[in-house]
């Protein structure tokens, strides 16, 4: 196992993030998940059995000491990085007439910043591997929705993705945006639940960033934008 790639994922202990983190140990990946809730990163690697292939990292993926040390700590206990995958992200689900500005500042931070934030704390060791950077963005990063904030902070992952893979793609690495239109995730916790309509799972999102990870070398799939089959927009 210790020449089995290598993918660190923010925000990987539950939704989108833990299913990708599960579907690649399946397939004999080795994983390391960030997340800022201790508790919850025990219970997911309990979950699993505690492989030896899992490495679980407290951490808040907008701050920068705690995105470097993710990559350090992963670097040191595996010997190297082959995928990054800036998963970690959340909506505030409000707008600009009624929402609250302290909460827009969070999420802005953990779903712009962040992603910048590993970008260039990895971007060395995937040098090395000629390695792949996922974005997790959303279909709200290509489609308008009135006075919401969230979908801009998706609309910046989408111009973070074509402007990392314009720079990194000199270096021999990847950049692959996954662009998710409505999942079935914590995502509508607090809201009564997800709405009416089709779904995708966590697991066929997992799905789609594994293939996207295990692209041919030489191969760079850019941009995957995902929707239920009856969601119109």
């Amino acid at each position: 196992m210790t020449d089995s790639p290598v993918t660190l994922i923010t925000g990987g202990s539950s939704g989108i993030g833990a299913a990708a983190a599960r579907l690649l140990l399946d397939r004999g990946h080795r994983v390391a998940v960030t997340g800022r809730d201790r508790d919850r990163l025990t219970r997911f690697a309990a979950g699993l059995g505690d492989p030896p292939g899992l490495l679980t990292l407290p951490g808040d993926a907008s701050d920068d000491e705690s995105v470097t040390a993710a990559v350090e700590s992963t670097v040191k206990e595996f010997g190297r990085l082959d995928t990054a995958v800036a998963n970690a992200g959340f909506a505030s689900h409000d707008t600009l007439d009624n929402g609250d500005p302290a909460r827009w500042r969070e999420m802005i931070l953990t779903n712009v910043l962040g992603p910048a934030l590993l970008i260039r704390a990895a971007l060395p060791a995937l040098k090395e591997t000629g390695g792949r950077i996922v974005l997790v963005g959303s279909v709200a990063g290509f489609v308008n929705t009135p006075g919401n904030i969230y979908g801009a902070t998706k609309w910046a992952v989408t111009g973070l993705a074509e402007n990392t893979r314009r720079m990194v793609t000199a270096y021999g690495v990847g950049v692959t945006l996954i662009a998710p239109g409505r999942v079935e995730t914590p995502f509508w916790d607090g809201l009564g639940g997800p709405p009416e309509g089709s779904l995708l799972t966590a697991a066929q999102l997992a799905e789609s960033i594994v293939w996207a990870i295990t692209q041919p070398r030489g191969v760079d799939v850019n941009t995957v934008v995902i929707r239920p089959i009856g969601q119109p927009v």
